[in-house]
Protein backbone atom coordinates (compact mmCIF):
# COMPACT_ATOMS: atom_id res chain seq x y z
CA UNK A 1 0.00 0.00 0.00
CA UNK A 2 1.59 3.50 -0.66
CA UNK A 3 1.56 6.08 1.47
CA UNK A 4 -1.09 8.13 0.20
CA UNK A 5 -3.27 4.74 0.51
CA UNK A 6 -3.11 4.37 4.44
CA UNK A 7 -6.23 4.37 5.98
CA UNK A 8 -5.41 5.73 9.20
CA UNK A 9 -7.62 4.37 12.52
CA UNK A 10 -7.46 7.65 13.65
CA UNK A 11 -9.32 9.11 10.42
CA UNK A 12 -12.68 6.85 11.21
CA UNK A 13 -16.14 7.29 12.00
CA UNK A 14 -16.23 5.96 15.95
CA UNK A 15 -19.08 4.15 16.31
CA UNK A 16 -20.00 4.41 19.81
CA UNK A 17 -20.14 8.39 19.07
CA UNK A 18 -22.42 8.89 16.07
CA UNK A 19 -25.17 10.10 18.66
CA UNK A 20 -22.29 12.97 20.46
CA UNK A 21 -24.39 16.29 18.95
CA UNK A 22 -27.54 14.68 20.99
CA UNK A 23 -25.47 13.59 24.36
CA UNK A 24 -26.01 15.76 27.12
CA UNK A 25 -23.23 17.39 28.83
CA UNK A 26 -22.56 14.44 31.02
CA UNK A 27 -22.59 11.88 28.57
CA UNK A 28 -20.34 13.54 27.17
CA UNK A 29 -17.70 13.91 29.25
CA UNK A 30 -18.49 10.27 30.30
CA UNK A 31 -17.98 8.94 26.73
CA UNK A 32 -14.60 11.08 26.61
CA UNK A 33 -13.44 9.78 30.08
CA UNK A 34 -14.24 5.81 28.72
CA UNK A 35 -12.07 6.67 26.01
CA UNK A 36 -8.93 8.02 27.92
CA UNK A 37 -8.85 5.28 30.56
CA UNK A 38 -8.15 2.94 27.34
CA UNK A 39 -5.14 4.58 26.14
CA UNK A 40 -2.53 3.49 28.94
CA UNK A 41 -3.52 -0.13 28.26
CA UNK A 42 -3.22 0.83 24.73
CA UNK A 43 0.52 1.81 25.42
CA UNK A 44 1.44 -1.21 27.73
CA UNK A 45 2.23 -3.95 24.28
CA UNK A 46 4.71 -1.37 23.23
CA UNK A 47 6.60 -0.70 26.57
CA UNK A 48 9.66 -3.02 25.49
CA UNK A 49 9.80 -0.72 22.48
CA UNK A 50 9.62 2.64 24.72
CA UNK A 51 12.46 0.89 26.73
CA UNK A 52 14.42 0.10 23.67
CA UNK A 53 14.15 3.59 22.62
CA UNK A 54 15.19 5.44 25.80
CA UNK A 55 18.41 2.90 25.72
CA UNK A 56 19.32 3.98 22.31
CA UNK A 57 18.59 8.07 23.35
CA UNK A 58 20.33 7.72 26.41
CA UNK A 59 23.51 6.23 24.41
CA UNK A 60 23.42 8.86 21.89
CA UNK A 61 23.40 12.01 24.57
CA UNK A 62 26.31 9.76 26.37
CA UNK A 63 28.31 10.34 23.20
CA UNK A 64 27.51 13.58 22.36
CA UNK A 65 24.63 13.45 20.20
CA UNK A 66 21.13 15.24 20.77
CA UNK A 67 17.51 14.33 20.89
CA UNK A 68 15.14 16.25 18.23
CA UNK A 69 11.69 15.53 18.04
CA UNK A 70 9.45 16.87 14.47
CA UNK A 71 5.91 16.46 14.47
CA UNK A 72 2.93 18.91 12.39
CA UNK A 73 -0.03 20.22 14.47
CA UNK A 74 -0.64 18.70 17.40
CA UNK A 75 1.89 15.82 17.61
CA UNK A 76 4.24 18.78 16.59
CA UNK A 77 3.25 20.86 19.85
CA UNK A 78 3.59 17.93 22.08
CA UNK A 79 7.55 17.76 20.86
CA UNK A 80 8.05 21.18 21.39
CA UNK A 81 6.53 20.79 24.99
CA UNK A 82 8.37 18.16 25.81
CA UNK A 83 11.78 19.27 24.56
CA UNK A 84 10.80 23.02 26.41
CA UNK A 85 10.31 21.47 29.65
CA UNK A 86 13.77 19.36 29.70
CA UNK A 87 16.19 22.64 31.13
CA UNK A 88 13.72 23.67 33.99
CA UNK A 89 13.47 20.04 34.97
CA UNK A 90 16.46 18.39 34.13
CA UNK A 91 18.98 21.10 33.76
CA UNK A 92 19.96 20.29 29.73
CA UNK A 93 21.24 22.89 27.59
CA UNK A 94 18.49 23.84 25.41
CA UNK A 95 19.74 22.41 22.23
CA UNK A 96 20.33 19.00 23.98
CA UNK A 97 16.33 18.09 23.18
CA UNK A 98 15.14 19.91 20.31
CA UNK A 99 11.62 20.28 19.08
CA UNK A 100 10.62 20.89 16.18
CA UNK A 101 6.84 21.91 14.45
CA UNK A 102 6.39 22.17 10.74
CA UNK A 103 5.50 25.83 9.44
CA UNK A 104 7.93 26.86 12.97
CA UNK A 105 7.42 28.88 15.98
CA UNK A 106 4.26 30.69 14.74
CA UNK A 107 2.55 27.02 14.32
CA UNK A 108 2.51 26.95 18.01
CA UNK A 109 -0.80 29.08 18.09
CA UNK A 110 -1.76 29.34 14.81
CA UNK A 111 -2.55 27.08 12.10
CA UNK A 112 0.20 26.69 9.10
CA UNK A 113 -2.02 25.73 5.68
CA UNK A 114 0.38 23.03 3.75
CA UNK A 115 3.05 22.87 6.65
CA UNK A 116 2.59 19.16 7.00
CA UNK A 117 2.47 18.02 3.28
CA UNK A 118 5.94 18.88 1.92
CA UNK A 119 8.67 15.70 3.19
CA UNK A 120 11.31 18.16 1.51
CA UNK A 121 10.12 21.05 4.32
CA UNK A 122 10.72 18.41 7.33
CA UNK A 123 14.72 17.30 5.87
CA UNK A 124 15.56 20.61 5.45
CA UNK A 125 13.93 21.38 9.33
CA UNK A 126 16.86 18.81 10.53
CA UNK A 127 19.58 20.53 8.10
CA UNK A 128 18.98 24.11 9.13
CA UNK A 129 19.85 22.54 12.48
CA UNK A 130 22.93 20.36 11.46
CA UNK A 131 20.87 17.25 12.37
CA UNK A 132 23.74 14.48 11.62
CA UNK A 133 24.40 10.57 12.30
CA UNK A 134 25.57 11.26 16.41
CA UNK A 135 22.08 12.44 16.73
CA UNK A 136 18.24 10.82 17.27
CA UNK A 137 15.41 11.45 15.70
CA UNK A 138 11.73 10.86 16.76
CA UNK A 139 8.89 11.44 14.03
CA UNK A 140 5.60 12.25 15.90
CA UNK A 141 2.32 11.51 13.74
CA UNK A 142 -0.58 10.61 15.09
CA UNK A 143 -1.22 9.15 11.32
CA UNK A 144 1.58 7.76 10.68
CA UNK A 145 1.20 9.73 7.01
CA UNK A 146 2.41 13.09 7.96
CA UNK A 147 4.89 14.10 4.85
CA UNK A 148 6.69 16.26 6.71
CA UNK A 149 7.22 13.84 9.13
CA UNK A 150 8.19 11.14 6.61
CA UNK A 151 10.55 13.51 4.85
CA UNK A 152 12.51 13.78 8.06
CA UNK A 153 12.63 10.41 9.08
CA UNK A 154 14.27 9.71 6.16
CA UNK A 155 16.57 11.79 5.68
CA UNK A 156 17.50 10.91 9.41
CA UNK A 157 18.00 7.42 7.51
CA UNK A 158 20.01 8.40 5.04
CA UNK A 159 22.47 9.72 7.31
CA UNK A 160 22.53 6.68 9.34
CA UNK A 161 20.35 8.39 12.64
CA UNK A 162 18.87 6.04 14.72
CA UNK A 163 15.08 6.64 14.55
CA UNK A 164 12.05 6.11 16.09
CA UNK A 165 8.47 7.40 15.27
CA UNK A 166 5.24 7.65 17.59
CA UNK A 167 1.96 7.07 15.96
CA UNK A 168 -1.33 5.97 16.60
CA UNK A 169 -1.96 3.37 13.49
CA UNK A 170 0.49 0.15 13.46
CA UNK A 171 2.18 -0.38 10.51
CA UNK A 172 1.78 3.37 9.57
CA UNK A 173 4.31 4.42 6.76
CA UNK A 174 5.94 6.77 9.50
CA UNK A 175 6.73 3.53 11.39
CA UNK A 176 7.88 1.65 8.76
CA UNK A 177 10.53 4.50 7.80
CA UNK A 178 11.98 4.23 12.12
CA UNK A 179 14.47 1.98 13.44
CA UNK A 180 11.95 1.95 16.28
CA UNK A 181 7.94 2.51 15.54
CA UNK A 182 6.43 3.18 18.79
CA UNK A 183 2.84 2.88 17.22
CA UNK A 184 -0.14 3.05 19.63
CA UNK A 185 -3.84 1.42 18.50
CA UNK A 186 -6.34 4.36 19.90
CA UNK A 187 -8.94 3.62 17.57
CA UNK A 188 -11.13 6.48 16.22
CA UNK A 189 -11.28 9.59 17.77
CA UNK A 190 -15.13 10.34 19.66
CA UNK A 191 -14.74 13.51 17.10
CA UNK A 192 -13.77 11.83 14.29
CA UNK A 193 -9.93 12.99 13.14
CA UNK A 194 -9.20 15.44 16.22
CA UNK A 195 -6.36 13.76 16.89
CA UNK A 196 -5.88 15.96 19.88
CA UNK A 197 -7.58 13.82 21.81
CA UNK A 198 -7.23 10.01 22.39
CA UNK A 199 -4.11 10.21 20.06
CA UNK A 200 -2.48 13.10 21.75
CA UNK A 201 -2.95 12.19 25.25
CA UNK A 202 -1.13 8.67 24.02
CA UNK A 203 1.93 10.83 22.15
CA UNK A 204 2.28 13.24 25.26
CA UNK A 205 2.66 9.91 27.72
CA UNK A 206 4.92 8.50 25.52
CA UNK A 207 6.89 11.52 25.23
CA UNK A 208 7.10 11.84 29.11
CA UNK A 209 8.26 8.11 29.25
CA UNK A 210 11.45 9.21 26.40
CA UNK A 211 12.70 11.96 28.20
CA UNK A 212 12.30 11.42 32.03
CA UNK A 213 13.43 7.69 31.14
CA UNK A 214 16.18 9.01 29.21
CA UNK A 215 17.41 11.17 32.26
CA UNK A 216 16.76 9.07 34.55
CA UNK A 217 19.61 6.74 33.38
CA UNK A 218 22.00 9.92 32.97
CA UNK A 219 21.86 11.05 36.32
CA UNK A 220 19.90 13.55 35.98
CA UNK A 221 17.58 12.50 39.32
CA UNK A 222 18.75 10.87 42.54
CA UNK A 223 16.39 8.70 44.31
CA UNK A 224 12.85 9.96 42.26
CA UNK A 225 14.08 13.83 42.86
CA UNK A 226 15.23 16.07 40.77
CA UNK A 227 18.68 17.05 41.54
CA UNK A 228 19.75 18.88 38.11
CA UNK A 229 17.23 21.61 38.33
CA UNK A 230 18.21 24.71 37.42
CA UNK A 231 17.62 27.25 40.74
CA UNK A 232 15.97 30.03 38.23
CA UNK A 233 12.86 31.56 40.22
CA UNK A 234 11.70 31.84 43.69
CA UNK A 235 10.01 28.56 43.32
CA UNK A 236 12.75 26.60 42.11
CA UNK A 237 14.78 27.85 45.02
CA UNK A 238 12.85 26.96 47.23
CA UNK A 239 12.61 23.45 45.56
CA UNK A 240 16.17 22.91 45.35
CA UNK A 241 16.19 23.54 48.95
CA UNK A 242 13.39 21.20 49.68
CA UNK A 243 15.19 18.59 47.31
CA UNK A 244 18.21 18.47 49.50
CA UNK A 245 16.87 18.52 52.74
CA UNK A 246 14.58 15.23 51.34
CA UNK A 247 18.00 13.36 50.55
CA UNK A 248 20.12 14.39 52.89
CA UNK A 249 17.90 14.82 56.10
CA UNK A 250 19.97 18.26 57.20
CA UNK A 251 18.62 21.10 58.51
CA UNK A 252 17.85 23.86 56.55
CA UNK A 253 20.16 25.82 58.28
CA UNK A 254 22.77 23.37 56.90
CA UNK A 255 21.09 23.30 53.52
CA UNK A 256 21.04 26.60 53.29
CA UNK A 257 24.88 27.46 53.89
CA UNK A 258 25.57 24.36 51.21
CA UNK A 259 23.92 25.62 48.71
CA UNK A 260 25.58 28.45 49.11
CA UNK A 261 28.77 27.67 49.28
CA UNK A 262 28.34 25.96 45.93
CA UNK A 263 26.54 28.48 43.92
CA UNK A 264 23.12 26.69 44.07
CA UNK A 265 24.29 22.98 41.87
CA UNK A 266 21.65 20.74 44.25
CA UNK A 267 23.81 17.84 43.09
CA UNK A 268 27.12 19.31 44.67
CA UNK A 269 25.51 20.01 47.87
CA UNK A 270 24.65 16.74 48.51
CA UNK A 271 27.11 15.19 47.86
CA UNK A 272 28.70 17.63 50.30
CA UNK A 273 26.29 17.17 53.11
CA UNK A 274 26.37 13.35 52.52
CA UNK A 275 29.83 13.02 52.58
CA UNK A 276 31.17 15.76 54.84
CA UNK A 277 33.61 17.16 51.86
CA UNK A 278 34.40 20.46 50.61
CA UNK A 279 32.71 21.69 47.58
CA UNK A 280 36.06 20.90 44.65
CA UNK A 281 35.79 17.40 46.13
CA UNK A 282 31.85 17.21 45.69
CA UNK A 283 32.17 18.26 41.95
CA UNK A 284 35.19 16.03 41.27
CA UNK A 285 33.11 13.11 42.46
CA UNK A 286 30.71 13.99 40.24
CA UNK A 287 32.69 14.83 37.43
CA UNK A 288 34.48 11.11 38.15
CA UNK A 289 30.89 9.58 38.48
CA UNK A 290 29.36 11.21 35.46
CA UNK A 291 27.20 13.48 37.19
CA UNK A 292 25.44 10.38 39.19
CA UNK A 293 24.81 11.05 42.56
CA UNK A 294 24.73 7.94 43.71
CA UNK A 295 28.08 6.42 42.16
CA UNK A 296 29.73 10.29 43.57
CA UNK A 297 28.86 8.57 47.38
CA UNK A 298 30.63 5.54 46.89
Amino acid sequence: MKPNEFEAKTEQVHPDTRELDKMDTRQIVQVMNEEDRRIAGAIKPILPDIARAIDRITDTIRHGGRLFYIGAGTSGRLGVLDASECPPTFGTDPNLVQGIIAGGDHALRFPVEGAEDSPEAGKQDLIQRSFSDHDFLVGIAASGNTPYVRGALKYAHDRGAATAAITCNPGSPAGRLADIPLEVDTGPEILMGSTRLKAGTAQKMILNMLSTGTMVRLGKTYQNLMVDLIPSNDKLCKRARRIVEMATGSTPMEVKRALAACGGETKTAIVMLLTGCTTSVARERLRQAEGRVRDALV
